[in-house]
């Protein structure tokens, strides 16, 4: 494999795999209905494989992953866990009661929890400062791709053969994946020799595969990124995201159906153009023009995400006042778009702000807090909040539940903002830090 052609190759192999580490997600709330009659499930128990259960496990066992990425072969680790969470999801359809469905869920989230930091501690050794933005854009495009597996791929596969074979169509491509990352991915730390004459790596990779294989321990890691002050707002900014975020996501379809009397087929298209078209679009356009306009320029990346964010924070709340649906569907695409485009320079920024061998550690300590505070409690809180309005609004009452989440975004806003005073500052002193 060409030199110069093995990054763009590795990002690819990485996009893909993050893909496939969401798939099963969207597709299992889209079987949720034929698993439950299947397996005779209560909605409690649907809810705790869907939610807590899942949630809590994908976001600790981040952590000790994270730690193993920062230590060791990030290759290992890679097709590891991808093989974890694809034999999981492979076997998933063949369980006959809930606790065999729980522990399942529970191993394909250990296997999804290593993906990530893995991929954002690899990343950087091969994409400099100024093309980091663009990277991670085009790496967080995975996401948008499950969704069309996820909801269109995986609804025509379930009409055809069943929820159960369905699995073990959409867990197969992760080992396969995974054997893939086995025999083609490389790891830095295992070729300082070589890297000397690489031309195609930016610098600093090649300084990282000279310092010695000394790592912080997890909580050595946690202190020394808390006193980072732009990874701190980094950090509030995406979890209040995935708060307000979540708990917009996940009752949009209902609102839709109360509100708007939409049939969950029409919804099913419009929510994977929304999520998966739109959403996709804004990632990578963040990314590119970041990289074109404001390379190696963070703190004019988050003003300006900042701004957008601010600007249609307020404007997506007539999405739920709104009588007409096509136009709350096109304010929720715009909505969509202005917080997703921040998320490849927001990224991008944590991997630049944060020594090698810290990397996979933050990336896991974002998720563990977004994960846990944003994806457990955002959707709880809206609907705590919508039913506490029910006296007041009736049917409705799910309509101004998510009118009154809809401005938080201003406080993801507002974090994005603060670290832009401070995000140059903290990448002088990166550079300054010789602890680790």
């Amino acid at each position: 494999m060409k030199k110069g052609f093995y990054r763009h190759y590795l990002l690819g192999l990485l996009t893909l795999i993050s893909a496939f580490n969401f798939v099963d997600r969207h597709f299992l709330s889209l079987a949720l209905q034929d698993i439950k009659v299947s397996l005779q499930l209560s909605d409690t128990q649907l809810g705790l494989l869907t939610g807590i259960s899942f949630a809590i496990f994908y976001a600790i066992m981040g952590i000790p992953i994270a730690r193993w990425t920062d230590t060791g072969n990030r290759a290992t680790v890679v097709s590891s866990t991808t093989f974890l969470f694809g034999v999981a999801v492979s076997i998933t359809g063949s369980v006959s009661n809930f606790i065999q469905l729980l522990v399942l869920r529970i191993v394909t989230a250990i296997g999804e929890a290593g993906t990530m930091p893995t991929a954002n501690s690899l990343i950087p050794e091969y994409f400099s400062r100024r093309e980091r933005p663009r990277a991670a854009s085009i790496y967080m495009i995975g996401g948008s791709i499950s969704v069309a597996i996820g909801f269109l791929g995986g609804g025509l596969l379930n009409e055809a053969i069943g929820w159960r074979r369905t699995f073990a169509v959409l867990g197969a491509p992760g080992v396969l994946l995974a054997i893939l990352a086995w025999f083609t991915i490389q790891e830095p730390r295992q070729n300082r020799g070589k890297l000397e004459k690489r031309k195609d790596l930016p610098t600093e990779a090649i300084h990282n595969s000279r310092r010695p294989p000394k790592s912080p321990s997890v909580i050595e890691a946690f202190v020394a990124l808390w006193r980072i002050r732009s990874f701190r707002h980094l950090l509030a900014a995406y979890t209040a995201s995935f708060f307000f975020g979540s708990g917009i996501a996940v009752w949009m379809p209902s609102f839709f159906i109360r509100t708007h009397s939409m049939e969950t087929g029409e919804l099913g298209v419009w929510m994977t153009i929304i999520y998966g078209g739109v959403g996709g679009i804004a990632i990578l356009s963040g990314g590119e023009l970041a990289s074109r306009f404001a390379a190696g320029k963070e703190k004019v990346q988050f003003m300006v995400g900042a701004a957008f964010v601010s600007a249609f924070s307020l404007v997506s709340v007539y999405t739920y006042l709104t009588p007409n649906k096509y136009v709350a569907l096109a304010l929720m695409m715009t909505s969509t778009f202005a917080v997703l485009i921040v998320n490849g320079p927001l990224f991008a920024a944590i991997q630049s702000l944060v020594m090698e061998r810290m990397r996979a550690m933050a990336i896991a300590i974002v998720y563990l807090f977004a994960n846990l505070i944003g994806l457990g409690l955002g959707p709880l809180f809206a609907g705590a909040l919508s039913d506490y309005l029910a006296p007041t609004f009736g049917v409705e009452s799910l309509r101004y539940s998510l009118v009154i989440l809809a401005p938080g975004y201003l406080w993801m806003a507002l974090h994005l903002f603060l670290a832009s005073r401070c995000v140059e500052q903290d990448m002088l002193g990166v550079k300054e830090d010789p602890k680790f």
